[in-house]
């Protein structure tokens, strides 16, 4: 059988991709307002579950495009994800992006404490927001992280302007998520044990794309 490859230019790609999506996607029916950011979440997995999977409290797209837009920052589990949010669309607005998991302070409060590095981290960024920083969490890689916000937020220590709750794994991966959903925290969670750093990134870059109103 003869290998037929699509003669796609390289600045048609995405957009090209984008075509495939919607062509696979088929007659589902996608809430407009959610669209961008469920099919970038296909785009850098190629993972349709998540036209099901990704669960969105009332209005949160705009309430966190709002936040953005206010200069909210946005706090990450992981290096990765960091990486992998456009700082410089960020930064339009106000904003940055941090990763505490290798910070020194983080570090010791995590091995005083006998906690995990991610939620000593969350710890340290709620003291930003003692500070009156908007803050959006980006989470794709540890529960723990999620716990602690709940956790947090119960003691009404902590008020994030949004969370995004992707932790991929089996280790309270689930659990976590569940519990994000029980509170009235605006959220974007993917519902199971799928997610990762590049989810939590891309959902971040698809609201502020969202926000420009210039890409797929």
């Amino acid at each position: 059988m003869k290998i037929q490859l699509e003669n796609v230019l390289p600045r048609e790609i995405e957009s090209r991709s984008f075509e495939i999506i919607t062509e696979e996607l088929g007659e589902a029916k996608l809430d407009p307002e959610k669209e961008l950011i469920i099919k970038r979440c296909i785009h850098t997995s190629a993972d349709f579950e998540y036209a099901r999977s990704l669960c969105f409290s009332e209005d949160v797209v705009n309430k966190a495009m709002d936040a953005i837009k206010d200069g909210a920052i946005i706090v990450t589990d992981t290096q990765m994800a960091r990486s992998g949010i456009n700082k410089r669309a960020l930064a339009r607005y106000g904003g940055d992006a941090f990763c505490f998991i290798s910070d020194e302070e983080v570090v010791a409060m995590a091995k005083e404490n006998g906690s995990t590095r991610a939620s000593a981290a969350v710890d340290k960024a709620a003291k930003l927001e003692a500070e009156g920083k908007k803050i959006i969490f980006a989470i794709g890689n540890a529960p723990t992280a999620l716990v602690r916000i709940y956790e947090l937020m119960q003691e009404g220590k902590l008020h994030p302007a949004l969370v995004i709750g992707v932790p991929v794994g089996f280790v309270n991966v689930v659990q976590s998520k569940e519990l994000i959903m029980e509170t009235d925290v605006p959220y974007i969670v993917a519902r199971g044990r799928k997610g990762g750093s590049n989810i939590a990134a891309c959902i971040c870059n698809a609201l502020m794309y969202k926000i420009d109103n210039n890409r797929e």
